[in-house]
């Protein structure tokens, strides 16, 4: 079956000599993954390459088979062409960093229209916007709703947030209960837009401390969820 797909390229990795296996979330059948034969063989193929860089949003033509694991790719365009994303050192900090998470978090073989118009818009904002220093803590935040495990707003009042429940609450209980600056931390992002990130100022040591934060959240909520490799990098480079 030939379908035509908008798709975010969330990983790839070389196999045998030539080929390459790309990992995409793509609007119409979700996480798809793809084998790309021969591309490290040729200047054409090499070109190719270049559009399956991380988080890119292209257009597939694919030949879709739902009784494989890889599947083919006849056509490839780019949808949006970034202008800073893959340049600009923080920004590709940040995607390196992202694109990790997507790939530990995304699993579905299903549409999911309004994930994917989330990811394909706050990545152009990403790209059109220089002070993205808090971006991926929004990000990560925000992608909780669509994974179901979005902190429940009422009680925003009291001092804990527990991590285990997603509440707010009045007392410590239990190994998770969230204070002091990180809980600020997540009163200031709840329900924030991203045009207003820059009213947060954080420095390097407070932003870790929330990334730490929200990874935990993950792992206690997503089975067989792990810390990213690319942390250490993003740390390093906001530093």
């Amino acid at each position: 079956m030939i379908i035509t797909t908008n798709a975010l390229v969330l990983s790839k990795l070389r196999y045998r000599d030539n080929d390459l296996i790309v990992k995409c979330y793509t609007q119409h059948y979700g996480v798809l993954s793809f084998l790309l034969r021969g591309v490290l063989k040729s200047k054409k193929g090499l070109t190719k390459t270049a559009y399956f860089q991380l988080l890119s949003q292209l257009q597939l033509v694919i030949v879709y088979n739902p009784n494989k694991s890889l599947h083919t790719i006849k056509e490839a365009k780019i949808n949006h062409l970034y202008s800073s994303l893959h340049t600009n050192i923080l920004k590709s900090a940040i995607v390196m960093f992202l694109s990790e998470i997507l790939t530990h978090t995304l699993k579905e073989e299903e549409q999911n229209e309004t994930l994917f118009s989330y990811l394909e818009t706050t990545l152009l904002w990403l790209d059109n916007h220089s002070d993205c220093s808090n971006f991926h803590l929004l990000f990560l935040l925000n992608l909780t709703k669509y994974l179901g495990f979005y902190p429940e707003k009422i009680h925003l009042e009291h001092d804990y947030f527990n991590l285990q429940d997603g509440k707010f609450e009045t007392k410590q209980v239990g190994d998770y209960a969230v204070s002091g600056e990180n809980l600020i931390i997540l009163k200031q992002l709840l329900g924030i837009k991203f045009d207003a990130l820059s009213t947060i100022k954080l420095n390097a040591k407070q932003r870790q401390s929330f990334i730490n934060l929200m990874l935990l959240y993950y792992e206690l909520h997503l089975g067989g969820f792990k810390k990213p490799k690319s942390l250490q990098i993003l740390n390093q480079v906001f530093n």
